[in-house]
């Protein structure tokens, strides 16, 4: 793989009217700028995090974490970007690797988008409904690669049917995305035949040929025909480590705010990743902040700011290895011999989740069947029903607690 073909400003959908524009806003920006001003975009909102929403207590939800993901993503994105053009100085006037941040920065905005309500276990009841479900009975209309794709439901495969599929009344490509935008969200890129216990993979059937018109068009490595499978896009990593980044960090902040971590412990954990003359320089700077949650605030940031400096050297560390490429997970918070911080952080998650996740599973999955139950009523019988559908949906989606995810309905 070359960074000369990896990034490509041609449209999904629109290739026939590709054209080089001259403004000031570039591709890659109009790709942001899109999926915020987007229906799907909005509706993160209604989506949790980690936490159930608390009302009075500001927690992050999707939406809010999806901009800091963005944020966090177009810093190493520009930083890579810069390093990049500094060791390949001939790609400044044949490429756009100065466009990196863009590019990252928009598909980190988009990383979230199909991902269903409470969830991991929003996928898990999805999924459950299928293969152990009401929904069996499906089993014998589809096709074995389709059957896959709903018993191993995948919010990242969602993603990228609702930013390609063409939906009824819609245009063509759907959000109509370039492609380095759309490779850089394919986390898993390939098809659900091989996504094995894990349930993780990059697409759906009906979108395979999608996936393979912007894997070939890139020109990104193939590793197997059938079932199809493909190297992930380098900066699929940039985008994978600023979600790492945000969520690590901004859970602790969260379990803060909602007094499950106390004070003294939260700064201890996030002083924990420095060294003991830049601790103190940071200590000294607390003195002159009396307020709780900017002290906070402000270690946060701090972590943040190293983490990205962090994955950005490994990225260019590994370059060569990454357009091989050689490895499949590279960017999972290098914290060097800080590295033992890691178990500390995933245990105090865990906890929270404890708290926080306890009622939200059974609430999941009774929600996911009775929603998942009428659909599958009306697709059954939705020549008859037509009428009855549009009213039947309205009146689901005022009674579930939360919504507003995409449903994946094969034809």
């Amino acid at each position: 793989m070359n960074w000369n073909t990896l990034i490509s400003a041609k449209r999904f959908g629109l290739e026939e009217f590709h054209q080089e524009r001259h403004e000031n806003r570039s591709e890659f920006q109009r790709d942001y700028d899109r999926l915020v001003f987007s229906a799907p975009f909005r509706r993160l909102q209604n989506k949790t995090q980690v936490f159930p929403l608390p009302g009075s207590i500001f927690v992050h939800n999707r939406l809010t974490h999806s901009l800091e993901v963005s944020c966090v993503g177009r810093s190493l994105g520009n930083d890579v970007a810069k390093a990049l053009l500094s060791r390949h100085p001939e790609l400044q006037q044949t490429s756009y690797l100065s466009e990196i941040g863009s590019i990252v920065s928009a598909a980190c905005l988009a990383h979230d988008l199909g991902n269903p309500p409470f969830g991991h276990s929003g996928e898990r009841a999805i999924s459950t409904f299928f293969s152990e479900g009401k929904g069996m009975w499906l089993k014998e209309e589809l096709s074995a690669a389709q059957w896959e794709d709903l018993t191993h439901f995948e919010g990242n495969a969602n993603a990228f049917r609702l930013l390609t599929h063409q939906f009824v009344g819609r245009r063509k490509g759907g959000f109509v995305l370039t492609y380095s935008t759309l490779a850089s969200i394919v986390k898993y890129p390939f098809s659900s035949s091989l996504a094995g216990k894990k349930s993780k993979f990059g697409f759906f059937t009906t979108e395979e040929e999608s996936f393979r018109r912007i894997a070939e068009e890139l020109g990104m490595k193939q590793l197997n025909e059938s079932p199809l499978k493909y190297a992930r896009h380098p900066l699929v990593y940039l985008v994978e480590a600023a979600d790492d980044i945000c969520y690590q960090m901004m859970d602790i902040e969260d379990a803060h705010k909602l007094k499950i971590l106390t004070t003294r412990e939260t700064q201890e954990l996030l002083l924990s990743y420095f060294p003991e003359e830049r601790k103190a320089h940071m200590l000294k700077t607390l003195g002159f902040v009396s307020d709780i949650n900017e002290q906070i605030a402000y270690l946060r940031s701090c972590v943040i700011g190293l983490l990205i400096n962090e994955c950005a050297q490994t990225f260019l560390e590994n370059e060569e290895k990454i357009l091989i490429p050689f490895i499949k997970r590279l960017l999972v918070l290098p914290m060097k011999d800080r590295r033992k911080l890691l178990p500390l952080i995933r245990e105090l998650q865990w906890i929270k989740g404890r708290f926080a996740g306890f009622s939200s599973e059974a609430t999941c999955s009774a929600a996911r069947a009775h929603f998942l139950s009428a659909v599958q009523f009306v697709c059954a019988n939705r020549r008859e029903m037509d009428m009855a559908y549009h009213i039947k949906s309205d009146m689901l989606c005022k009674r579930l607690p939360l919504h507003g995810t995409s449903i994946v309905l094969l034809p």
